[in-house]
């Protein structure tokens, strides 16, 4: 018996009608297009992000939320993404 989104009598409780399986799918591409020209736009957060990446798996802390607080609490850390914007651009 091939297996649906419904049961044995119709459709669940909670069950999305065609239309807003549509709407939700819809919602879903423009979220990530926006998301997408948001990151695009703010160079900062992919450079916050594989940072860390890449200190988290040079020391591979024990206590990876501790070291994550650190990481994005450090005082230096803005002037050191900063600098890496500028190189960035310079070599662009």
């Amino acid at each position: 018996m091939a297996s649906s989104q419904y049961g044995l009598l119709g459709p669940g409780p909670g069950a999305l009608s065609p239309e807003q399986l549509e709407k939700l799918r819809d919602f879903k591409i423009q979220a990530r297009i926006a998301n997408e020209k948001y990151l695009r736009t703010h160079k900062e957060v992919e450079l916050l992000l594989s940072g860390f990446f890449r200190e988290m798996f040079l020391k591979r802390p024990d206590n990876i939320l501790e070291f994550a607080a650190d990481y994005f609490t450090d005082p230096r850390l803005p002037n050191k993404i900063h600098m890496q914007l500028i190189k960035e651009n310079k070599a662009t």
